[in-house]
């Protein structure tokens, strides 16, 4: 099989990564950073000025690996929401304007319907939310268009407006089963289907515009495939590359996610359930609170911050699991799963002149971890999760996570958007799997946190 020089370009909401890949084969690498703009409340990133970092990082790639790439595709967050107009603003996941519109909808009965034929968790990070909110203040024409950070792109590239199935099931507006739009969902929020993008499957290809394939050098016979949203792909990657239906990612926030065939939905603890592809869907649950939370630690807790990972082995030794039964709850921005609140708050409990600052310490990432555990119980129970993400990087916080969960996690830094979009399109034939590190619970200790995480958030 003969396979192409890839470019994969994944769209964060904080950088934007770029990778050009030949036979598994990572060839060129870099990241871009983006700026959030707004507030404590409102979060957007600005359209045009993405597009023109976009454009640069692109350029900053050799002429002649340039030439050689015969498809391009995009990985791009979910949950953006872009009223088509000339500022571009591209709402993104972390915008809460929605907040208080959502909560009431959430007691109707139309919001377990609606959740249940989408997908989406409902919670104001999802289109639907924000668009409730903007019809109900009448910020925008009633005739205005709605896109995302997908649109964006396809329409720079291609100049349709187009959207993927799976960026599409992210919305809370498609109907997850039909793989359409929602007719019910979009009259109750008093726009029409074509108010938004024409969605399709995410293999679906498009001709460049010559004057775009021309700007950038591009050969002439170069393919833009629509790909897929950034935790679908993290999660194929993952799949892909190691056979684990189930992983973890621990970044600066956190989900767990299990790749499967059917339709996999809890009313109460609502994690999502997304489509990637036509016989897979992603189903999992994000937390707001992995490494933030950490460095939120490592700032105000530790004695010298710039050493607080290095110390982290040390601290692990030398304290006992639970603490000394000091509690921290990790809620210090807000949650998603399983509680849904913006609302809910962090803190020490059981705090006593007995407990030291390591004891501190521990505690917060013993309650990062046993709050992430529920996410595992929820999404992947007693199944081997692939994990990456920087918290992984560190050997003892991965045998920690294996402790708390009980699960083995086999730490697979391969878990990226952009490989996640290379397999899916290009079906390469994976090389021997590689596992850098594999952490397996012990027994004592899984024990112990079986116990701890009882009563823990009570």
């Amino acid at each position: 099989m003969i396979l192409s020089v890839f470019l994969g370009i994944d769209i964060g909401t904080t950088a934007i990564k770029l990778g050009v890949i030949e036979e598994n084969e990572l060839l060129y690498t870099s990241e871009l950073p983006l700026q959030t703009y707004g507030d404590e409340r409102i979060k957007y990133q600005d359209g045009n000025e993405l597009l023109t970092i976009l454009q640069a990082g692109i350029l900053a790639i050799p002429a002649g690996l340039r030439k050689k790439i015969m498809r391009l595709s995009f990985s791009t967050a979910m949950h953006s929401l872009m009223p088509d107009n000339e500022t571009k603003q591209i709402f993104l996941w972390s915008d809460l304007q929605a907040a208080e519109v959502i909560e009431p909808f959430k007691q109707t009965s139309l919001a377990a319907h609606f959740y249940e034929v989408s997908g989406t968790p409902i919670h104001a990070m999802s289109p639907f939310a924000k668009l409730l909110y903007f019809q109900e203040i009448k910020r925008y024409p009633e005739e205005t268009k709605w896109y995302g950070l997908k649109e964006l792109v396809m329409s720079f590239f291609t100049g349709t407006s187009t959207i993927d199935y799976a960026t599409a099931s992210a919305t809370g507006l498609f109907d997850l089963r039909k793989k359409q739009w929602s007719n019910e969902i979009l009259d109750y929020l008093g726009i029409s289907v074509e108010q938004l993008a024409t969605a399709v499957d995410t293999d679906q290809s498009f001709e460049m515009l010559p004057a775009i394939r021309r700007l950038f050098g591009f050969s002439s016979d170069i393919q833009v495939t629509i790909g897929a949203s950034d935790g679908t792909l993290a999660a194929y990657a993952s799949y892909y590359s190691t056979g684990r239906t189930a992983s973890l990612t621990i970044g600066t926030s956190a989900a767990v996610r299990q790749i499967t065939k059917t339709a996999q939905l809890d009313q109460e603890k609502q994690n999502f359930c997304y489509y990637l592809k036509e016989d897979l869907l992603v189903s999992g649950a994000p937390s707001n609170n992995g490494g933030v939370i950490l460095a939120w630690a490592a700032n105000h807790l530790a004695e010298h911050p710039a050493e607080f990972y290095s110390m982290l082995p040390d601290l692990l030794a030398q304290t006992e699991a639970g603490a000394k039964g000091l509690r921290f709850w990790p809620y210090l921005n807000g949650e998603r799963a399983p509680y849904w609140s913006n609302e809910i708050k962090g803190g020490f409990y059981d705090l006593t002149l007995e407990h030291t600052r390591m004891d501190m310490i521990r505690s917060v990432i013993e309650g990062v971890l046993l709050n992430v555990r529920q996410l595992v119980k929820l999404v992947a129970s007693d199944q081997e999760l692939s994990v990456s993400g920087g918290f992984f990087q560190t050997p003892a916080l991965g045998q920690l996570a294996a402790d708390v969960f009980g699960n083995a996690c086999y730490y697979a830094p391969q878990n990226e958007p952009i490989f996640g979009l290379y397999y899916l399109l290009e079906q390469p034939e994976m090389m021997a799997e590689e596992i850098q590190q594999a952490y397996l619970p012990n027994l004592n200790q899984q024990e112990a946190y079986k116990q701890i995480a009882n009563h823990y958030f009570e």
